[in-house]
């Protein structure tokens, strides 16, 4: 029996503050001004993708005390952005990435269900935690949690927000002008929470969404990471962007569905993508060489190189060699707050096969870093970019990708011209949205609250 063919999942991110944007090309335009979410949004629209994502950085990245280069253009909030899209968008989901190590659940709670109101039913909310005391000096607490406690305060902090989701129910408001009766339950929204993290208690003041709860993301890779997806997410943003990768990863976390209660068509796995398309395959490859380097400036590269040294670097020459002294092994290092530092868990072995790559293919310093970073997941024309995303998924290594264009706001332009309508002629993506919740367009069932009760309906 022919295994039927899966549906696409489309995504989008705003390629704003991260290390595969060229801010430096001629097209590329603002980062923070409305226009360029506006267009970047509308885009997404037009090609009919699921949802728009929004990553966050609660503090700027900073080397040796200075703002690296990649940040300048600062960090606009959220829910701020997400609530403009809602009004010059109809269909798209607004995905928004929301810490739960420097927030608390109330707050966080009652802006997701007014984003979810506002964009009648459109919010999601990639969960995340912050792990490093530098980003915890922009926070009343000045500090941060431990990793063991990470995933303890964010598991209780999102429980408590479904608690407080949950504290309305679809049918509460019953809005009776002939009676006078607004309420079903006059205890509508009422909560209380006493955990290990939280001891609130009150009332929750935002009626039930068109959602009932926001889509929920996650994008933990370690074990705890992966587990806490299979309990609690929706849909996973995943980093796994090699067909081998992807399809390890997948089967990982698909397995351990059952053991939570759940099916695995109730989690959907989304890597990120970027890509390099053109109109053959050879110039994509140019394409995609011109951007690498575009990507990595000859300070971008010693910057990058000081994650595994961490020591000052900025005297010598990018287009010269490797240093011949070692990496500093000390407690503190030089590029705080970045993610980057973690990948390399043995700098000094890092060190040795670093150099044994330069030595051998006779590479730079920039050549290296060009080579040993991220390159584009996806290179081709247009029907090689369709036939590979289709593979991919066809062969259970995603279920659909997150697409990040290097150029802002106009990069997802020619993806959206080129690349869906051949998706839609191979019948793997949809032509028209058929709902209109973000979790109609990811096929997941709208969360169940617990109905008014017998006794509650003849209160009112």
């Amino acid at each position: 029996m022919t295994k039927p063919l899966k549906q696409i999942h489309l995504a989008a991110h705003f390629p704003g503050v991260n290390n595969t944007t060229v801010w430096s090309d001629p097209r590329a335009g603002s980062h923070i001004e409305f226009g360029s979410f506006a267009h970047f949004a509308r885009t997404a629209e037009r090609a009919k993708f699921d949802f728009l994502f929004l990553a966050e950085g609660l503090r700027l990245r900073e080397q040796g005390g200075e703002i690296y280069d990649l940040d300048v253009v600062g960090r606009p909030d959220t829910f701020t952005v997400l609530a403009a899209l809602a009004a010059v968008t109809d269909r798209i989901g607004l995905t928004g990435t929301i810490n739960s190590t420097f927030n608390e659940p109330y707050e966080v709670a009652r802006q997701f269900a007014s984003l979810d109101h506002l964009s009648a039913g459109r919010s999601a909310w990639n969960v995340v935690t912050s792990w490093d005391a530098f980003t915890g000096e922009n926070f009343r607490r000045g500090g941060f949690l431990p990793q063991r406690e990470r995933y303890s305060r964010a598991r209780e902090f999102l429980a408590t927000a479904h608690e407080l989701f949950d504290s309305w129910h679809d049918d509460e408001i019953l809005a009776d002008q002939e009676t006078g009766a607004f309420l079903r339950d006059a205890e509508a929204g009422s909560f209380a929470h006493t955990g290990h993290h939280f001891d609130i208690h009150g009332r929750f003041n935002v009626p039930r969404s068109p959602q009932g709860r926001p889509v929920i993301f996650q994008a933990g890779d370690s074990d705890e990471g992966r587990e806490f997806a299979a309990a609690e997410a929706d849909a996973i943003f995943s980093r796994h962007g090699t067909l081998d990768a992807g399809q390890a990863f997948y089967a990982d976390v698909k397995s351990r569905l059952a053991r939570h209660g759940r099916r695995a068509d109730q989690l959907l796995i989304l890597p990120a993508a970027t890509f390099a398309l053109a109109d053959t395959d050879a110039e994509a490859e140019e394409l995609a060489r011109e951007v690498r380097r575009q990507q990595v400036s000859g300070a971008t590269a010693l910057k990058h190189l000081e994650f595994v040294w961490n020591r000052d670097l900025s005297s010598y020459d990018p287009d010269g060699p490797l240093p011949d002294i070692d990496p500093d092994v000390g407690d503190t290092h030089i590029a705080e707050g970045r993610a980057q530092v973690r990948m390399y868990r043995d700098p000094l072995a890092t060190a040795r096969e670093w150099r044994e790559l330069a030595a051998a293919n006779k590479w730079s310093i920039r050549d290296l870093v060009i080579h040993t970073g991220n390159r584009q997941n996806f290179v081709g024309s247009p029907r090689t970019l369709a036939k590979t995303l289709n593979e991919y998924v066809q062969a259970d290594a995603a279920d659909g990708f997150i697409l990040v264009p290097h150029i802002t706001p106009g990069g997802l332009d020619e993806f959206a011209d080129k690349v869906v309508p051949l998706l839609q002629e191979q019948g793997v993506f949809r032509t028209e949205y058929e709902g209109t919740t973000l979790r109609d367009h990811l096929g997941l069932a709208h969360p169940d609250a617990a109905p008014a009760s017998t006794e509650e309906l003849s209160r009112a």
